[in-house]
Parts: C-alpha cells; structure tokens; sequence
C-alpha cells in the first residue's frame, strides 16, 4: 500500500483588514481624547485662557447674561483701577541752571553762527536750535520760575520759527534776529534770577 503523502503548503493569505481596522480605530480614540484634553485646557472661561477684551465702555461688577455650560468657583475678573505714576519732581534751581546752562550758552553762540551764515545755512543752524528749544522744554523748571520759564520758552520758540521764516522767504532778517536775541537774552536772565 503505498502512503499518502501530505505536503504542507500555506493557505492563501486572507486580507488583513481586521488590522487595518484596528490602526483605524486606535487613531480615531487618540484623535479623540487630543480633542478632549484641548477642548477641556483651552475652553473660554477657563483661568489658564487669556482674558479677551470688553467691548463696554464703562466697567460694570454684573454678573456676565451668557450663560455657561458649567458654573465656575472663579472669581470673575474685574478690571484694575487706573492709576497715573505721580508727577516728576522738579528740581532744585541749582539742578536747573546746570542743565539748561549749556544749551543756552550753545544758543547764544548758534545765533551768532546764524547772522554770520548764508539763508540756506542759516535755515539749517535755525533747525538746530529749534530742536535744543524742544530739549529746554522737556526739562521740569523749578516751581519758584517754573510760569515765567514757560513763557520765555514760548516766546523764544516763537522767534525762532519767524527768524526761519525771514530766511526761508528771502526778506529782511534784522529784526526777527534782534526779537530771538531778546528772547535768548529773558531766558538766560530768568535763569540767572535776574
């Protein structure tokens, strides 16, 4: 009798979508919880979130009319009241005659410059001024000279904008040089305590 003999041969493969199903699935739940956790982190209303602006003008301490999805422990944040940091001190006049000192000996000597320029120079050295007299008024006079310092700041601005003026336009420059001299000259006196 002769043996059957039996080979072992591999069965034909079988799609494997039951794992492809399983990656898919196991995908779909971490996709899943991510947007829960980011939903849960990141929600409106939540202390960790940034506050969002208030369209209202004025701020009131009522309780929010839209309704929330859970109530919150929190306190609602109310808004900081306003405060402006405090006037800067002015100084002693000792103080103020040390800084605006120079630039009024520079003054004095850059309207020399001026009289002895051309008009297209002289425009030029005016500017320069213009801008010292904008440095001047930055610094806080003291209170005992602090409305006749203002004044006489004003007044020397003003002739400084007209002398620039003479020479832009060509005219005469004589006596806008003479008003912004006397205007230098009140400035120093009101530093001097004159």
């Amino acid at each position: 009798m002769s043996e059957q003999q039996y080979l072992w041969a591999p069965t034909p493969d079988k799609p494997k979508r039951g794992r492809v199903w399983l990656i898919v699935m196991l995908a779909v739940v971490a996709l899943v919880i991510v947007g829960v956790l980011l939903w849960a982190f990141l929600r409106p209303g939540n202390p960790a979130a940034e506050p969002t602006p208030s369209t209202s003008s004025t701020p009131t301490a009522s309780a929010s009319s839209t309704p929330t999805a859970s109530p919150t422990s929190w306190p609602s944040p109310t808004q900081a009241p306003v405060t402006s940091p405090p006037p800067p001190q002015a100084p002693d006049l000792g103080a103020f005659r040390a800084n605006v000192s120079p630039v009024l000996a520079d003054a004095q000597r850059g309207l020399q410059i001026v009289h002895e320029s051309d008009p297209q120079e002289a425009v030029q050295n005016i500017g320069l001024l213009q801008e010292d007299a904008g440095r001047l008024a930055d610094v806080i006079a003291p209170g005992s000279i602090a409305s006749q310092w203002n004044s006489g700041l004003d007044t020397y601005a003003a002739s400084l904008q007209t002398l620039r003026s003479a020479y832009e336009n060509g005219t005469s420059a004589d006596r806008p040089l003479s008003d912004t001299t006397s205007a230098l000259k009140t400035l120093n006196d009101i530093v001097a305590g004159r």
